[in-house]
């Protein structure tokens, strides 16, 4: 897509992180934005913030584990502003622990909000994209969908998934006027690792070395290393006008993925230099 402005996106997880640094930029651009995220609370500040700042917002608190939710959502777009042009399937959440100690609550929560929330928002919003010829899907999946990571088994499984869909959706897309790009991040500044304080009721979070090891490394690094989400904003703001389907936010990781390809070669798993 070349034009945005006056144009209507639809973002999920958009009350933080990602998210919100998305829907913001593309309000920026002059978008008519509608942001969700099972945080109500937040989510409403964050339009009210929208609507302070002159842009035309609407939030629709959603549980992205729910294809009606998501069905739902849609509705409330099209009620408001007629139409849909971008959507952003970001919403994400993680769990950690050794893969045989994360319970199968934990597992099913993973996959609900990182895989099957994208699924849900592709076959809800695509079949409006190519019938009117025109759009840009964009899904939220990982550097961790492309190299596993350890301790994280359910959302490696969920951001490869997320990676396949996005790949086969560009084959099939081709040719039908609508766009599709994969945000792979890599760190970045956003409460991600405190996904546990949306956990649903009676979901346990889990315990274990593993999991308190997550949580206090990978939150610590996330703040002192990770980008600001306003700069992943902005790739993916340009990967919708310039529909280039990989979004990587860190370029040291191509060479990790020409090291996971010599080791293919090799019948190994050689894992390059993660910064």
């Amino acid at each position: 897509m070349r034009e945005l402005r006056d144009r209507v996106a639809v973002v999920t997880g958009a009350a933080s992180g990602i998210g919100r640094a998305t829907a913001t930029r593309l309000a920026r651009e002059g978008m008519r934005v509608v942001v969700a995220d099972i945080d109500a609370s937040a989510l409403g500040t964050f339009a009210e913030e929208l609507h302070t700042a002159g842009h035309d917002a609407i939030a629709v608190p959603t549980d992205v584990r729910s294809r009606e939710a998501i069905e739902a959502l849609r509705d409330a777009a099209l009620a408001t502003f007629g139409a849909v042009h971008v959507v952003h399937n970001n919403a994400g959440v993680v769990a950690a622990g050794a893969v045989e100690e994360i319970s199968l609550d934990l597992w099913t929560w993973v996959l609900d909000v990182d895989l099957w929330s994208v699924i849900h928002g592709v076959r809800t919003f695509l079949p409006l994209l190519k019938a009117q010829g025109e759009g840009h899907i964009v899904n939220t999946a990982s550097t961790a969908g492309l190299q596993a990571n350890p301790g994280i088994a359910p959302y490696n499984v969920a951001k490869f998934g997320v990676v396949a869909l996005s790949e086969t959706m560009r084959y099939e897309l081709d040719g039908t006027g609508v766009g599709v790009s994969v945000l792979c991040p890599g760190a970045v500044n956003t409460r991600i690792v405190q996904a546990e304080r949306n956990l649903p009721t009676g979901v346990a979070a889990a315990t274990g070395a593993v999991a308190d090891r997550f949580r206090n490394g990978a939150g610590a690094t996330l703040a002192s290393q990770g980008l600001d989400p306003a700069d992943v904003a902005g790739m993916v703001l340009d990967g919708i006008l310039a529909d280039r389907f990989w979004i990587i936010t860190h370029p040291e990781w191509l060479d990790n993925m020409a090291d996971r390809a010599a080791g293919m070669r090799d019948g190994q798993l050689v894992r390059g230099v993660i910064a």
